[in-house]
């Protein structure tokens, strides 16, 4: 690969674009030390999936994620901000409390029958919130973030995982962690849609159907893309909640019951489906501006905003998961101190673009025709697998993973 090209702008250029909460917001033009990846060689093209360029496709682009490039000018200019970093005591007792509620709650259902309102109304207002609050507690301790020690949070997100009822922690982390290592690269990043989900998803049918059953979407789409090996912490995580879910269903008649699962598991689905916090997934890493026909072109290495925050009041229940850019910039920080590094840094924060409303975001989603599953920034070039890999995406899927690398 050619040498990185780097363009540095005066801090004061900006361009103006309606925002995604309908104001206009300022958005820099290229942040300065912002790395500009080199078109490949023999041509100014990318290779796509022709299935992509025969529809509408992403918006591609040549320039690194944005987020490294923004943490270095953070510490740079508040060097404290790292005292912020570290594992934060308060989020194992959410979790206990979580827990708790929800095996109460499943102990209270036991009788009741599935098919009737009061069990889906339960399993909507309360279940879903706690599972999505629980998804987001794994997602937490993924970092590191609830203990000191990397095995202990291993076994916690285990514990944590209980009342999802199917096993998804141990494998979460390393798909997670590459996320962040190689955000919107192709073949890397498991959150963007897949090529076959952006046609035949993009519509209004399409995506209402996306995002009613977008828990599968997330839960199988990794392994389309590329799969990591197995570990004693993969059998372990599968293994404890095989043996909870059976004691629920099996062991323990005076207390749980068949209905009592089934609690759990509805909970889990409407926690990724139509359910207010779990629009989340939508509002974080789709474009919501309006992209111009130059900034689209990758040739002009104009960075779209591919990240977006939230700062209203359903990040009491997500873990501040709706400060998605402070995460994205330092993910060591964890949930509670991520408005103290929006405040000490507001000025690289206060002019990046945001959501008001996370109804608002659903909304525009589903009956928007500017927004939709090709809505998301791609790179061909850059990042890295977490466990191994060059950071293309044919290494990624054949990388040489170590045990010891995936649960580093």
């Amino acid at each position: 690969m050619a040498p990185s090209l780097t363009t540095a702008t005066n801090s004061s250029s900006k361009r103006t674009e309606p925002a995604a909460n309908g104001k206009s917001k300022s958005q820099p033009a290229l942040t300065n030390g912002q790395t500009a990846l080199p078109p490949p060689v023999g041509g100014d093209q990318l290779e796509r999936d022709p299935i992509e360029t025969k529809y509408r496709d992403f918006f591609w682009t040549y320039t690194e994620e944005p987020h490294r490039t923004r943490r270095l000018a953070i510490i740079k200019a508040h060097p404290e901000v790292t005292k912020l970093c570290g594992p934060e005591p308060l989020t194992k007792y959410v979790v206990a409390g979580v827990v708790a509620l929800q095996l109460v709650l499943a102990h209270l259902l036991r009788n009741q029958p599935f098919w009737s309102w009061q069990f889906w109304a339960v399993a909507y207002v309360f279940g879903a919130t706690a599972n999505q609050n629980l998804f987001l507690a794994i997602h937490e301790i993924s970092h590191n973030l609830a203990f000191r020690s990397p095995l202990a949070n291993r076994l916690f997100a285990i514990f944590t995982n209980l009342p999802i009822a199917v096993p998804y922690s141990a494998s979460f982390r390393p798909y997670h962690l590459t996320h962040h290592k190689s955000l919107g690269v192709d073949g890397l990043d498991t959150d963007l849609p897949t090529a076959f989900e952006a046609i035949f998803l993009d519509s209004i049918l399409g995506k209402s159907f996306f995002c009613t059953f977008q828990i599968f979407f997330y839960a199988l789409r990794p392994m389309m893309v590329y799969r990591i090996p197995l570990t004693w912490i993969h059998a372990l995580n599968v293994a404890v909640q095989v043996a909870f879910d059976y004691t629920l269903v099996a062991l323990l008649p005076a207390y749980f019951s068949t209905h009592s699962l089934l609690y759990l598991l509805l909970s889990s689905f409407l926690a990724g489906s139509l359910h207010p916090t779990a629009v989340h997934f939508l509002a974080e890493h789709y474009v919501y501006e309006t992209v111009t026909p130059t900034a689209a072109d990758p040739a002009n290495q104009i960075p779209i905003p591919e990240t977006y925050s939230y700062y209203g009041p359903l990040n009491l229940f997500t873990y501040n998961v709706g400060l998605h850019n402070e995460h994205h910039d330092f993910p060591a920080v964890p949930w509670t101190r991520l408005p103290q590094l929006r405040a000490l840094a507001d000025e690289f924060y206060r002019d990046l673009p945001y959501h008001e409303s996370w109804n608002y975001v659903i909304w525009r989603f589903i009956f928007d025709e500017g927004i939709g599953m090709r809505s998301r920034v791609k790179r061909k070039q850059g990042g890295r697998v977490v466990g191994g890999g060059n950071g293309k995406a044919a290494a990624a899927k054949v990388a040489d993973w170590k045990e010891n690398e995936i649960e580093a």
